[in-house]
C-alpha cells in the first residue's frame, strides 16, 4: 500500500477499474478501496473518480450495489464523478469487440 499512497498523494484523480463478480468488485480492489480508510487520505489531492465495470451477465441490476458504493464513496471522499463505463454480456475474451463499449471507454479517457 505505501507505493499506492505515495502514487495517489501526486494523482489528482482515481479511476476505478473492475471485473464483476457476484454484483461486487474484485476482492483485491475492495482490500485497496478499504485500505483509502486512514488519516493519510487527508494528504490526497485528488478530486474526481471514474468507474470502469465489466460484467458477463446482462441484468439491468447488475451494477447497482457497486454503483452505491461508488456514489457513497464520491461524498465521503468530496470526489466530483468523472464518468462511469459500465459493459454487460462479456463472458469470454473478444466478447467486447464489435461493441459501443471500447469507443465508451476510448471517449471517457479523452475527456479526462
Amino acid at each position: 500500500m505505501a507505493l499506492i499512497y505515495e502514487k495517489m498523494n501526486h494523482a489528482d484523480m482515481l479511476v476505478i477499474a473492475s471485473p464483476v463478480y457476484f454484483y461486487g468488485i474484485s476482492a483485491q480492489l475492495k482490500t485497496v478501496i478499504d485500505r483509502f480508510h486512514n488519516p493519510i487520505r487527508d494528504s490526497f489531492h485528488i478530486k474526481k473518480m471514474a468507474l470502469l465495470l465489466v460484467g458477463a451477465a446482462t441484468l439491468p441490476e447488475l451494477f447497482d450495489a457497486i454503483l452505491t458504493e461508488y456514489n457513497l464513496g464520491l461524498k465521503f471522499f468530496n470526489m466530483e464523478d468523472a464518468g462511469k463505463v459500465l459493459v454487460r454480456g462479456v463472458k469470454d475474451k473478444g466478447y467486447i469487440k464489435g461493441t459501443s463499449f471500447l469507443e465508451d471507454a476510448y471517449q471517457l479517457g479523452i475527456s479526462i
